[in-house]
């Protein structure tokens, strides 16, 4: 009888080498960790999909022109227990959007807050919720 590891472990390695690229899938080497930057602008697109939510907007520049930018956020969940819905934004909207742009200047960055026309703020959905402050405990 022919030992059966061999061919076990080849087999198994043949099934997990595709999945590989799965785990390069929340990656952020592509936003400049150091930058912040905030806009004002027009919604085009409030894009409510997994794996993450993306958000598309208009932004005219101090010489009229208009750029189209592109804001990513996280995933429907995490979004909801962050306050989001999908019909948080709509087309239209005149918004102030806070995010973390791209290394290479193009305009495309990830969300780190959003105003909404009626000066409610979220924030991007990344990471814990936070826990509302309890002021009757001081």
């Amino acid at each position: 009888m022919k030992p059966k590891f061999p061919l076990v472990f080849a087999l198994a390695i043949g099934v997990f080498i595709p999945a590989v690229p799965l785990f390069a899938h929340h990656g952020t080497a592509a936003f400049d960790p150091e930058k912040k930057i905030t806009l004002k602008g027009t919604v085009t697109q409030w894009f409510w999909a997994n794996p993450h939510c993306f958000l598309q907007f208009d932004v005219k520049d101090d010489s009229g022109e208009v750029k189209h930018w592109v804001a990513e956020t996280s995933n429907p969940p995490d979004m909801i227990n962050h306050g989001w819905t999908k019909q948080s934004l709509h087309q239209g909207d005149q918004i102030t959007v806070t995010l973390q742009p791209v290394k290479n200047g193009k305009p495309i960055g990830r969300v780190l807050e959003v105003v909404l026309p009626s000066g409610q703020k979220l924030g991007n959905g990344f990471g814990p919720v936070s826990k509302p402050q309890d002021d009757s405990k001081q």
